[in-house]
């Protein structure tokens, strides 16, 4: 052993003291078997695990940290595996949205409570990256992402068919009378046949591609299949680059600086990404301490050409975008946009992880000169409905409606939606626009994926695949159509949806960013000064959230954790 004191690390407060606390510290870990030289100053890896049986798309997630472990024991650290809370958004109610929060203040608590030096965060379904991004962040330890990787191309009569995205589209046939039931059912097995999240560009792929756009995960991470072994030795990679980060010193905060966020919103707008992006990414913004505000996304993005051709904005699925060179060849055709000069985790910068990036195949990976979709990213749009702001995904709606004007069709709750939408005397065709209240953060509560409602049977029957729809609730990255999203304030918060009416006249235009509620400024302020708030929760998780949870401008979290305590020892009671 050597006589070379090693460099002091917060692990020493637990495993370096020769007194009885430190002796309580060494001997109580020793009961699952480790030798003491573990604990002789080498760095302590916290692994965060989302792995559940509950969680589907991170069912695989056991095996993947024993290959980060190896990584870590092959650097010379000591890694220690810990849980929290996993959220699953194809099994959790109401909504995992509901949870993230909640979540973020798990990882935030057990990264600071416990002998961490480093941290390896390994997310994989929707809510689980930004809910670990936030908590890491606002300890701002070293700390590097992990993405579990996406599903296996969907297999279904011969065709692809993507996660989320095959699901609507076919539930609307059913519904149209196009498809029956039972054939309906006889893709279950088909669309998901390996472990991973949705193959599709939906939430958890985006989100993956945020982390390495952000710099916050090792080059290629957002791509590889959760089935293929390259994700296996990234996990390992990984886990050997932690150890270097604790060495080095490299905190999450000099990562994530105003630029690499403008990065990660010109890579959203290239790769087409969800419209979830904007609430985690303000979200995470938030704890790191980076002033992003929604009109960033609108002026950062919107104008950025999309040049991924992949579901739901386009036909590939995400073992494709693998295939033909992953976010890296992406970001290589935008780099001219980006800040080149961005550290990332690896300790090179953006530039140099893709600069010579190759792409193999042009029909998914377009070029900037030649895209998929010209100017496409995320559109902000504002009025008397959404005085602070609503999002739309051009690149998933109908061009003939980014422009119209209709009579408003108004669902008051989502039950009161699924209870009236395929009755066929509701009074509504194609050119009516669906409103749909109290689903917001608060109003749910939780902020739900119902944004994207299914149209009316008497509509769909017509042929008609598209409406307008507006809501102040979030919508699946796996969806798709013209749908306006994230309406701020919320129905629920007394903002002017909370007021619409049958029959009102609203305007949408998103080329000059107008969301427009026809009525005079006397006729609102008297619906809002006669409106009533709605009954607040009365115990639990449930209050906490709605007292305290931001509008989605805002990025939804809860007001007390925006910013972060670091990373300082607590104190021992022992």
């Amino acid at each position: 052993m050597s006589s070379e004191k090693p460099p002091f690390r917060r692990s020493h407060a637990w495993f370096g003291r020769e007194d009885r606390d430190g002796f309580v510290h060494r001997s109580w870990i020793k009961n699952q078997g480790y030798p003491h030289d573990l604990l002789d100053g080498r760095p302590v890896i916290g692994i965060c695990n989302t792995w559940s049986e509950l969680t589907p798309c991170n069912g695989h997630f056991r095996e993947l940290a024993e290959f980060v472990k190896r990584g870590v024991y092959e650097a010379g650290g000591f890694p220690l595996e810990f849980p929290v809370m996993s959220l699953g958004e194809t099994q959790l109610r109401p909504t995992a949205m509901l949870f993230r929060n909640l979540a973020s203040m798990d990882v935030e608590e057990s990264i600071r409570g416990n002998p961490i030096d480093g941290v390896v965060l390994l997310m994989g379904c929707d809510k689980t990256t930004p809910s670990l991004m936030m908590g890491a962040a606002s300890c701002d330890l070293p700390t590097i992402g992990l993405s579990g990787g996406p599903m296996l191309n969907g297999k279904f009569r011969g065709q692809d068919v993507g996660s989320g995205t095959g699901v609507w589209q076919m539930s609307e046939m059913v519904r149209a009378g196009q498809m029956t039931m039972q054939e309906f059912t006889s893709c279950e097995s088909d669309m998901h046949r390996s472990s991973g999240t949705c193959m599709t560009m939906g939430t958890a792929s985006t989100m993956a591609s945020m982390v390495e756009a952000l710099g916050m995960a090792l080059p290629e991470n957002a791509a590889i299949p959760a089935a293929d072994t390259r994700r296996k030795r990234l996990a390992q990679l990984t886990g050997r680059r932690i150890v270097e980060m604790v060495k080095q010193d490299i905190k999450m905060s000099q990562i994530l600086t105003r630029q690499a966020f403008e990065n990660a919103i010109r890579t959203n707008a290239a790769i087409g990404g969800s419209t979830n992006a904007v609430i985690h990414l303000l979200a995470i913004a938030g704890r790191i301490g980076v002033d992003l505000k929604l009109e960033d996304f609108d002026k950062l993005g919107s104008e950025v050409n999309n040049i991924l051709n992949l579901q739901p904005s386009g036909k590939y699925l995400m073992e494709d975008f693998c295939y033909a060179g992953g976010l890296p060849a992406v970001m290589r055709e935008i780099l001219p946009m980006l800040h080149g000069d961005a550290l990332t985790v690896n300790g090179k910068t953006i530039r140099q992880n893709v600069e010579n990036a190759p792409c193999y195949n042009r029909e998914v990976i377009k070029t900037v000169q030649e895209p998929f979709m010209p100017a496409a990213g995320i559109a902000v749009v504002r009025g008397n409905l959404a005085p602070n702001g609503a999002v739309i995904k051009p690149s998933a709606a109908s061009k003939h409606l980014l422009q119209h004007r209709g009579p408003a069709v108004v669902f008051e709750s989502i039950e009161d939606f699924h209870a009236r939408i395929d009755d066929p005397d509701l009074d509504i065709d194609e050119n009516s626009i669906m409103v749909l209240k109290n689903c917001g953060p608060r109003g749910y509560p939780g902020m739900a994926e119902v944004g994207n409602m299914p149209l009316p049977p008497k509509v769909l029957k017509k042929g008609i695949t598209d409406m307008v729809r507006i809501s102040d609730a979030r919508m699946s990255g796996t969806a798709y159509g013209t749908t306006v999203l994230h309406t701020s304030p919320e129905a629920a918060a007394g903002g002017p949806l909370a007021v619409v009416q049958n029959g009102d006249i609203i305007e949408l235009n998103v080329p000059e960013r107008k969301l427009h509620l026809e009525i005079s400024d006397e006729e609102l302020a008297r619906r809002l000064a006669a409106w009533q708030a709605p009954e607040k929760p009365k115990r639990g998780w449930y209050k906490l959230y709605v007292e305290t949870v931001q509008q989605a401008h805002l990025g939804a979290d809860l007001d007390f954790l925006v910013g972060g305590s670091g990373a300082a020892v607590p104190r021992d009671s022992h």
